[in-house]
Formats: C-alpha cells, structure tokens, sequence
C-alpha cells in the first residue's frame, strides 16, 4: 500500500483543523442561503433588482455574510435575476465571470463613451469580464434567470458603478460594511 502524500502547502488556516471541522464549514447548500435583495447600491432601482445568495466569500457586494465559506483567493455566489431587471454597467479591479445555469442573459462590455456590445447567454454559457472593463447584465427573458457569478478576490474592492451617484453608494455602504466587521 502507498502513502499518500500532500504535494502543497496547507492553507495556515487550516492547518491542524480537523477535517470533520472543514467541512462543517466548507459546505454551503442553495436552500439554506437566502437570496439579499439590498446586496448592491443599484439593487433597490427599478430595473436592477437581483438577489445575491453568497456561497463563498462576500461576492462582489463585499457584505458578509456569516452562512458563507470564507473566501481564499475567489468569492462565488449566485444571482436570482427576474424578468426585466439585471446589473448596472460596472467594473471590479480583478476578472468576473458569469456562468448561466438557469434561462437566458443578455450581458453587455461597454467603453468610456458608452458604446456597447452584447450577447446571449444560454445555459452553462459564460463569459468573463476582464478586470477595469464596464461590464453588466440583462434579462430580457419571461422567466428568472439563475447565474453563478465568479470574482478573482476573496476580498473584492467596491463595485466600480459607470454612474457616479451609485458608485458613491457603493463606496459607503462597502466602507460601513468593513468598519462593522
């Protein structure tokens, strides 16, 4: 019989925990999250409303949530996104990606001037957003749409909103969110 062996460092917070410990609080189970319908600045304006259930990490909202894995180096959550709403134009300092597992969204790249581009993604289509690029979303569908979202940080900065009013939402509420923590 061989011995197995570990071929990488162990994460330090880890390390010496009992196993049984980590996957008490490394599961994270969709009917025991529910979904934040405040988890943005734009969240509340017509046209933007999406839930965010937060598996791993604070997703890009940065808000805490105690049912979530502690983020590493990513966070991961997924998005409720009803019939006629989505995601204001914005950037994050680091990759997003979108990842459909339910219905059909329209996601958007826009420049400086406000040109945009978009597509349809179907179910397990993705796209990912290059870090500093305007990105958002849609669902101009008749049923909700349910997506995966990905960020390269467990601990992302503020949401980079395209209009400045709710950039400076974001950047308070992230800032009062911190200082609670």
């Amino acid at each position: 019989m061989t011995m197995q062996s570990i071929k990488h460092t162990i994460d330090p917070a880890c390390a010496g925990v009992p196993l049984q410990d980590l996957i008490d609080t490394r599961v994270a189970r969709f009917t025991e999250i529910p979904g934040d319908w405040d988890a943005f600045a734009d969240s509340q304006v017509e046209g933007r409303r999406r839930g965010q259930h937060r598996f791993i990490g604070a997703g890009g909202s940065g808000k805490h949530d105690p049912r979530a894995i502690p983020a590493g180096g990513f966070t991961l959550s997924i998005m409720q996104v009803p019939p006629g709403q989505g995601g204001s134009a914005h950037t994050h300092e680091v990759e997003e990606a979108f990842f459909v597992l339910e219905g059909v969204l329209t996601v958007f790249l826009e420049d400086a001037q406000g040109n945009r581009v978009s597509t349809r993604l179907n179910r397990w289509e993705a796209i990912s957003c290059p870090a500093g690029v305007l990105h958002g979303f849609e669902n101009e569908g008749d049923v909700d749409v349910y997506m995966q979202t990905f960020i390269g940080s467990g601990k992302p900065g503020p949401v980079g909103y395209a209009d400045d009013a709710i950039y400076s939402e974001e950047t308070t509420r992230l800032a009062a969110r911190q200082s609670a923590t």
